[in-house]
């Protein structure tokens, strides 16, 4: 069996952004899937998307609306619906669209290596330099080799490597299997950030195998884009950068680490701290109320936000 369900969850105010992605899931050279849309309360509807689609291919297409509860939420919802005769599950965000192999590969790869948890590389536009392809981890940890058309790989300290840095990956290159879309979800309240960090180390965590594909199998749209498009000023970034935080406490609550791996959660901790707090810094600049309440909530679940508020403020007085 080798069905694959594709998860869409959809929030756009532009029509035609998801016709155009699943524009590029019908063009899968693996052919046998179906798709699930989770209209997630969108500005544009999901259906007014589907009408250039033939009757054909929009019976492969069920949606399901729900009031708006963020991508996680969405995302949830979609594994929840997933039938008895999927083997898969495969991601794709409603403004990214696949490469023509994506599933084929993903598919080939887990079956072939008997893996729970698949990705590929993803591509995109100077807005997301941050992201890198498979193919670099070469550079920073041990590779190892599985197939070279397509290019398979597998990261013995797979874990450890994205503790260090996750963004070679993304959901849109995600397939999975039953092992993990029975079990795991998203944690919802996360919905402004870091919600698909904790779900992908849940799942490294979780699988038996994870395979990797050093090619490209999405390209990155240019959709609503919550976490990337909100600016220091928005009254909103606190609580991105609390979210963050949190994702990255209950990662670091959920699993044994070793003591490397704990200095890049706290690092990564650190850094969201540090983001707030000079959020809040340039709020007073421009002459702004800062956030005390939300601080305050904070630093009772986390007192190094307090140290390191003392310590920024140090810093200033020192230049």
């Amino acid at each position: 069996m080798t069905k694959c369900t594709v998860i869409i969850p959809y929030y756009q105010r532009e029509p035609g952004i998801l016709a155009r992605a699943l524009t590029s899931v019908f063009a899968q050279t693996h052919s046998d899937f179906d798709v699930i849309v989770v209209d997630d309360a969108s500005p544009s509807p999901a259906e007014d998307d589907l009408q250039m689609f033939s009757l054909a291919e929009r019976a492969r297409i069920a949606v399901i609306k729900q009031p708006n509860a963020g991508p996680g939420g969405a995302r949830n919802m979609g594994l929840d619906h997933i039938g008895a005769d999927s083997a898969y599950a495969a991601f794709l965000d409603s403004d990214d669209e696949w490469a023509p192999n994506h599933l084929k590969n993903a598919v080939g790869a887990l079956s072939l290596f008997d893996a729970d948890c698949y990705w590929a590389s993803i591509k995109g536009g100077a807005e997301f330099y941050y992201h890198f392809g498979v193919a670099d981890l070469a550079d920073v940890t041990e590779v190892v080799r599985l197939g070279d058309n397509p290019p398979i790989v597998e990261i013995p300290e797979l874990a450890a490597t994205m503790l260090k840095n996750w963004s070679f990956l993304h959901l849109s290159c995600m397939v999975i299997g039953p092992a993990l879309f029975r079990q795991m979800r998203f944690d919802a309240s996360l919905r402004l950030a870091a919600e698909d960090v904790l779900f992908f180390y849940d799942c490294v965590r979780n699988a038996r195998r994870v395979v990797l594909s050093e090619g490209i199998g999405a390209v990155r749209g240019e959709g609503i884009n919550i976490f990337h498009g909100m600016g220091s000023d928005s009254p909103l970034f606190l609580k991105q950068q609390f979210n963050t935080w949190v994702a990255l406490d209950r990662l670091q609550s959920r699993f044994p680490h070793r003591p490397d791996e704990k200095a890049s959660i706290e690092a990564y901790k650190q850094t969201a701290r540090n983001q707030a707090l000079w959020g809040q810094a340039r709020l007073v600049r421009a002459r702004k109320a800062p956030q005390l309440r939300q601080l305050a909530q904070w630093a009772w679940r986390d007192p190094k936000l307090l140290r390191s508020a003392v310590g920024l403020a140090v810093s200033k007085m020192s230049k």
